[in-house]
């Protein structure tokens, strides 16, 4: 298991977003983006989950760590800054966020969280 955050640069006010993953693939991947190794699917996309998590302070939504995936492209339905998908929680998983399925296209992995 290991947690990483990442920021939304020009949204959210530089401030971060935690997410968790138990997959060693994705953990691989994630050290590899912080490294500067993989240039190519750098942004962080997953379903979020409606309630907090601990270890995300400061949002009451979370990342589902099962789906957590790396990408340099994305359909727009599913783009949207951290502090948008917090305003707008109750209407996610709808219109807004089909299936739940976020992936914000600015999104920047900033660190491991220890």
């Amino acid at each position: 298991m290991a947690r990483f955050a990442f920021i939304t640069p020009g949204y959210d006010g530089g401030k971060e977003f935690i997410f968790e993953t138990t997959d060693e693939a994705r953990i691989a991947h994630a050290r590899r983006i912080l490294s500067g190794e993989e240039p190519h699917e750098v942004h962080v996309m997953g379903r979020i989950v409606k309630r907090p998590a601990p270890y995300n302070p400061g949002w009451s939504y979370h990342l589902d760590p099962a789906t957590i995936a790396f990408f340099s492209v994305a359909i727009e339905v599913c783009d949207a800054s951290a502090t948008y998908v917090e305003d707008h929680l109750d209407e996610a998983c709808g219109a807004f966020l089909p299936g739940c399925h976020w992936c914000p296209w600015s999104s920047k992995l900033t660190r491991e969280v220890s």
